[in-house]
């Protein structure tokens, strides 16, 4: 089927879903939050389908996801993918197991640990400009503020505290502006600001400098450089996901998003763990931003290891009106 095609019948699963939801679930569902993430499966020459993501944790939702591959047919990407939560939330991966730049960086460049003073560790994802012309770091709310109750002006870090980051020493920039989180909200973004307080900055990458952003329709080589797993590679395999629940812990629960990208690896490991949350996701030809990363999965993709979810780029740069150095 046609892009337009998948939406209409994505629409369909989702009128569908939730009308299961309120009679076999009922008091016992969750309020505002769907068992079931429902987007656009996207297969290489094949055109479009229907992609459906479930937590296998309860039998009910496992028969109908189930009923669903056989009603949907070929049109159907179902995977059972486990929780999905934040990438910085709780325990990061130590540093001496990590891959990625966990240490005390300057110039600071994109893929090195940062956080707010009171978050553990995350990812610095990307350099951006206010309509000033004034640069700042972009990563994640939940990586630059970690709660609501985060005020603008707090210290952020390099490296993280996870990573030994204290303040004054490792201060790097302020928190300065913040797409709010709120339980029980949905959400499309989880991204924040930070200022730079007189710290030089490369803001170069793997794959070389950025030149611009993309809107993916599914399949293309991605890459990205994290606190942890360092430089990944993937595809993307979902586009447009709606009803991601995501659990972000003490202080917000769990969210809800829309209109999410999901990634999975295309090596032996996974394209994300705990601590990349906040990475920049970009195409691996000619090297144009398509998402922000924020969460991944327990299980799925070919590896076993998990999948990877972004906020599309354009919809966080919109949010904060910044635009990519």
């Amino acid at each position: 089927m046609d892009l337009d095609e998948a939406r209409e019948v994505k629409g369909q699963v989702i009128a569908s879903v939730s009308e299961w939801r309120s009679s076999e679930l009922g008091t016992m569902a969750t309020p505002g939050f769907a068992p079931f993430a429902v987007g656009i499966a996207t297969r290489a020459g094949a055109g479009f389908g229907v992609a459906v993501r479930y937590d296998q944790s309860d039998e009910r939702i496992v028969s109908r996801a189930e009923a669903l591959a056989v009603e949907l047919g070929p049109d159907a990407d179902v995977r059972a993918v486990g929780r999905v939560r934040a990438l910085s939330i709780g325990p990061v991966v130590p540093t001496a197991l990590t891959m990625g730049e966990t240490g005390r960086v300057r110039p600071l460049r994109p893929g090195i640990s940062i956080a707010h003073v009171a978050v553990t560790a995350g990812t610095l994802g990307a350099f951006v400009t206010l309509p000033d012309g004034v640069p700042h770091v972009l990563s994640n709310f939940h990586v630059l503020a970690g709660s609501p109750s985060a005020q603008l002006g707090d210290a952020v870090l390099q490296p993280g505290p996870a990573d030994g980051g204290q303040s004054p020493q490792d201060r790097i920039g302020s928190l300065a502006a913040v797409v709010p989180l709120s339980p029980g909200q949905p959400a499309t973004v989880d991204a924040a600001l930070a200022s730079l307080e007189d710290v030089e900055f490369d803001a170069t990458y793997p794959a070389g400098t950025l030149t611009g952003t993309a809107v993916v329709e599914g399949e293309e080589a991605v890459q990205k450089v994290g606190r942890t797993t360092g430089v990944t590679d993937g595809r993307v395999s979902a586009i447009e996901l709606d009803g991601l629940v995501i659990e972000y812990g003490e202080g917000l629960g769990q969210l809800r998003f829309d209109d999410q990208i999901e990634v999975e690896s295309t090596g032996d490991g996974p394209f994300s763990q705990g601590g990349d949350s906040g990475s920049l996701v970009y195409l691996v030809d000619g090297v144009r931003a398509v998402g922000l990363l924020f969460a991944g999965s327990e299980t799925g993709g070919p590896s076993g290891t998990g999948l990877t979810y972004l906020n599309p780029i354009e919809t966080v740069l919109a949010a904060l009106d910044a635009t990519l150095v």
